[in-house]
């Protein structure tokens, strides 16, 4: 069996060097490269190549979003220069790195891995994004990627399988639960006020009592959102005095 290969690296020494440590594999076709995460996202859902061979640290999308928005989990070896935080998260979740500079001996065994592991599924990977602390927030939305930095954002809604990321009057739908994201956030920065809404502590004016037992959080922008009980023993110490 030939796997369909993608190297994906934005340093184009470092996409030579893998074709030139291919060329010993005869059962492993190079069907592209992609010099960024965008180009990325787009070859692996038009070419689903059986293995990709991933840069972390690229431009505008590092690896781990570009298999978040694409959601692919298996048949990936990470490449990246020395990351302690990152090196650390591989190890944890038993994902397969190769540490930059590789020797060919290196890669061979990386390879000869992933040929074993060819068609089996793992949540290594989903976890490893799940806990990975968010800078920021990507979508891709019809066609085109959203980088939505998290000091934009107002508020998030929850919606049914989705969630509705509202920022400087915009809005976007991200398929994923509002408590998978929570997780991901700095508690410091966001709080869960109700059981469909997180907002960041900075967008809120204030707090606004509507009867005895409701209140609502007022943003800067106008929009008001419920507050349960236990929403309001959350942010309660940042807006009552």
């Amino acid at each position: 069996m030939t796997l369909q290969l993608l190297i994906v690296d934005d340093e184009p020494l470092a996409r030579r060097l893998t074709r030139e440590y291919l060329a010993k594999h005869s059962d492993i076709n190079i069907i592209g490269e992609c010099a960024n995460g965008e180009d990325a996202v787009e070859a692996i859902l038009k070419l689903e190549p059986d293995l990709i061979l991933l840069d972390i640290h690229m431009p505008r999308l590092s690896g781990l979003e570009v298999l978040e928005i694409t959601g692919r989990s298996n048949g990936v070896i990470f490449t990246t220069a020395y990351d302690q935080y990152a090196l650390k998260a591989f190890d944890l979740h038993a994902v397969d790195y190769l540490l930059k500079p590789f020797s060919q001996e290196r890669f061979d065994e990386a390879i000869a891995r992933a040929k074993t592991l060819q068609g089996v599924q793992h949540t290594n990977i989903p976890v490893l994004i799940a806990e990975t602390r968010l800078e920021r927030i990507v979508v891709r939305d019809r066609g085109q990627v959203q980088i939505i930095p998290l000091a934009d954002i107002d508020y998030i809604e929850a919606q049914d399988d989705y969630i509705n990321i509202c920022w400087q009057g915009k809005s976007v739908l991200k398929t994923q639960s509002l408590s998978s994201l929570e997780a991901q956030l700095n508690s410091q920065e966001f709080v869960r006020i109700h059981r469909s809404f997180i907002v960041r502590l900075s967008a809120i004016k204030g707090l606004e009592r509507i009867s005895k037992d409701a209140q609502v959080a007022v943003l800067h922008n106008g929009t008001k959102l419920p507050v349960s009980r236990t929403g309001y023993e959350r942010i309660k110490l940042h807006f009552v005095n």
